[in-house]
């Protein structure tokens, strides 16, 4: 029985790392084995990987998720296909579709957006503030100028009054001049000129009982 040339050892033709007795002969190429003798993993195989995605309709998996749910604008789709690495040409090309097919509506988008944000119900915001929020959804000026002509001033001032009288309910233990400053800092970070939120909180405190605030300057 041969011997190994270093240990001195007899052989016993087993496959390195078997522990089974079996004389087989080893049968895997020379790299292959010694990345098994070392407990390396083998090299990647290509055919059994498959072919790489399809960057196309990786991209429209991406846009019909996003669009699942809610409405998006075009800006925050595109943002999205680049932070996932698609090809730019694929992302015009796809987005050029959907906003064809009407799936991509930024004028849609800027109408619903507003009438959920501007209402009592909702968030109570003002035209500034909410054209902000569109700028920032990437809703080009005209379109958003659009979306924010249809609000009526008077579901505006009703929409602050709310705001008001939900906020005075914990403001109580606190002076006028104390909560009618707090009062008007909400609207204005709503987006409500200085005008109308200081009109608004003076006829909420008076309603409720309050005395009537300071004029804006000595507040």
């Amino acid at each position: 029985m041969p011997s190994d040339p270093v240990t001195g050892h007899e052989t016993t033709g087993q496959a390195p790392g078997s522990t089974s007795g079996s004389t087989d002969a080893w049968t895997g190429g020379v790299q292959t084995g010694v990345r098994a003798w070392v407990g390396e993993p083998p090299p990647p195989d290509p055919a059994a990987e498959g072919p790489d995605a399809d960057p196309e309709s990786v991209a429209r998996k991406i846009l019909l998720d996003q669009l699942t749910g809610r409405a998006r604008t075009r800006k925050e789709l595109s943002d999205k296909l680049a932070s996932k690495q698609v090809p730019e040409e694929v992302a015009a090309r796809l987005l050029d579709r959907f906003t064809d097919v009407g799936l991509i509506d930024d004028a849609a988008f800027a109408r619903l957006w507003v009438g959920q944000r501007q209402s009592a119900d909702g968030k109570g915001l003002a035209r500034r503030a909410l054209a902000q929020e569109l700028r920032r959804k990437g809703v080009d000026d005209e379109t958003a100028r659009a979306a924010l002509d249809e609000i009526d001033p008077a579901s505006e001032e009703e929409a602050a009054r709310v705001l008001v009288r939900r906020k005075l309910r914990s403001l109580a233990r606190f002076d006028d001049t104390t909560a009618t400053r707090r009062l008007v800092g909400m609207l204005a970070r709503k987006g409500y000129s200085s005008g109308l939120a200081f009109s608004v909180v003076r006829d909420e405190l008076a309603a409720a009982g309050r005395d009537q605030p300071a004029e804006p300057h000595s507040i």
